[in-house]
């Protein structure tokens, strides 16, 4: 029986995510960090819904501990100083920014004008 060594299956796993990560579409990052009073706030009013909204499907959110090591796939994204930050990011790339948590009733209106900012996908229609 051939054995494939550990290292070349662990390689070949990493390949795959990369080519995940490149294929997701956008993705909300939210930069915090820990006592941030904003963020906690944001967590109470939006957290629990945001994934089940038409806007979560759009770009989930990823949380970044700004205090902790940044993530080598977030290299090219400026990190933030201010939390909580939200980035928009396509493709690697940042398309838009909101600095703070405005409140539950703007920051669906902002997250809204953010996401005008992607690019136009095709969408597939039945029939």
């Amino acid at each position: 029986m051939h054995r494939t060594p550990f290292r070349v299956l662990v390689l070949a796993a990493l390949a795959v995510l990369a080519v995940v990560a490149q294929a997701r579409a956008a993705e909300l990052v939210m930069m915090e960090q820990p006592g941030c009073p904003w963020c906690a706030r944001f967590d109470a009013e939006i957290s629990p819904a945001y994934p089940k909204t038409p806007e979560g499907h759009i770009a989930p959110l990823r949380r970044v501990d700004i205090t902790g090591t940044w993530p080598a796939d977030l290299q090219g994204i400026a990190p933030a100083h201010f939390t909580p930050t939200f980035v928009l990011i396509d493709k690697g790339s940042e398309v838009a920014r909101m600095r703070g948590y405005p409140g539950d009733q703007f920051f669906w209106f902002l997250l809204d004008e953010m996401l005008k900012k992607l690019p136009a996908r095709a969408v597939k229609t039945s029939g």
